[in-house]
């Protein structure tokens, strides 16, 4: 099987990004390093067994990632100016977790052809990948994701668990928001 980037399906379209792009806007929530975001990467790939983890917001032309592990600081980099921050939206898979709407699972991303041929596989190693959408009554925020280097068996239990994990990192986002500016949150995150 040929899985070079001139046989690779195209990424899905994105109609959402200029809603998404204004709703993080108003909930302050910016492209740039974020600690907090950070210690929540750490902590989900921590608790999921793998060695790459990140708090995705996606616009119209890439990805940003404001919460990333091993974070900058990690690894001795400049945060504002560390080139893992960003990517581009054909590069990964959480474009087509944003524009579905629902987590997804892929033990070994190898094994299917939509997915094989993306540029992370070669560039990166990315070998399994598990993400769920933040969701709020507006629609999709961004993505959590995780990363292995190497076949990795999420299992129902790890589908479930990163999706609860983006629903209370909606929640935090909302609370930060209302702490910030008195952002009147009456907002019960959606089902996932």
């Amino acid at each position: 099987m040929n899985h070079s980037p001139a046989f690779r399906l195209v990424t899905p379209a994105d109609r959402d990004a200029p809603r998404r792009t204004a709703r993080l806007r108003e909930l302050d929530v910016r492209e740039e390093p974020d600690p907090e975001f950070d210690d929540f990467a750490r902590d989900l790939a921590q608790a999921l067994d793998a060695p790459f983890a990140m708090v995705n917001l996606i616009g119209s032309e890439r990805q940003y990632f404001a919460g990333l592990y091993p974070s900058s600081r990690d690894r001795g980099v400049d945060p504002a100016t560390d080139p893992f921050r960003t990517m581009a939206c054909d590069h990964g898979y959480c474009m087509y977790v944003v524009t579905r709407g629902h987590a997804m699972a892929l033990d070994q991303v190898t094994d299917y052809h939509l997915f094989a041929g993306n540029p992370v596989v070669e560039e990166v190693g990315v070998r399994a990948y598990l993400g769920a959408p933040l969701i709020d009554e507006t629609g999709t925020l961004g993505t959590i994701c995780v990363l292995d280097t190497e076949p990795h068996d999420w299992g129902a239990q790890g589908v479930a668990f990163v999706k609860a994990r983006a629903a209370e990192l909606v929640q935090r986002i909302h609370q930060r928001a209302e702490a910030r500016h008195g952002y009147a949150s009456d907002i019960a995150s959606r089902e996932i």
